[in-house]
């Protein structure tokens, strides 16, 4: 059960959402008309900014013991990481802006740093889900999409499995001992109510 839930976690880490995220947008959206090259290529500068340059930070704060695992389940080892992964989904909408992206996929990933940065201050006090966070962004992404009527083909069902992926991730969040049910409520809660705000 544990790798299970190991797995989960990797597979649905807040670096990773983004890039999801994105996918998502490229090719639910009118955007699904842009060339196939143009939107992988988006794709993937959303992936180098959002998840290859955060991980490398994370990996060096490891190497130079600033943090005591790359995981980050110290409360207290959390900050810099977040601080860090907010600034490169600020880094991200802003590359989207001068690539001429819609503003509400600008501004998702401004909803998705608003969040980050709730998350590390909220995480002075108390252990909220950064993973609950991102998945909830995602969730909103794409409830924002659905009720603008962005949607080019039917959204439901990308709804009905990131709602089940949610769940699926908040379970792995308690059975690892990482959060509690309210933490990973909280998590989901912030990261829906920042993304769906500003998108």
């Amino acid at each position: 059960m544990n790798k299970i839930a190991h797995i989960f976690s990797w597979i649905l880490s807040p670096v990773l959402i983004p890039t999801y995220a994105v996918f998502v947008a490229l090719w639910v959206t009118l955007l699904s008309f842009l060339p196939v090259d143009a939107r992988w290529g988006v794709v993937a500068m959303t992936w180098v900014i959002t998840c290859a340059i955060p991980v490398v930070a994370i990996l060096l704060l490891y190497k130079f013991k600033v943090i005591s695992a790359p995981g980050l389940n110290q409360q207290k080892e959390r900050y810099i990481p977040y601080v860090v992964t907010a600034l490169c989904y600020l880094g991200c909408g802003l590359y989207m802006y001068r690539a001429h992206a819609p503003m509400w996929l600008v501004m998702f990933m401004v909803g998705g740093a608003a969040a980050a940065f709730v998350s590390c201050f909220i995480n002075i006090w108390w252990k909220i889900s950064a993973h609950g966070a991102a998945m909830g962004g995602l969730l909103a992404l794409m409830f924002r999409i659905l009720v603008d009527g962005l949607n080019v083909i039917d959204i439901w069902p990308l709804i009905s499995i990131t709602i089940l992926l949610t769940g699926i991730l908040g379970s792995a969040r308690i059975v690892l001992n990482c959060h509690t049910f309210w933490q990973v409520i909280a998590g989901v809660a912030n990261g829906f109510f920042w993304v769906f705000l500003l998108t």
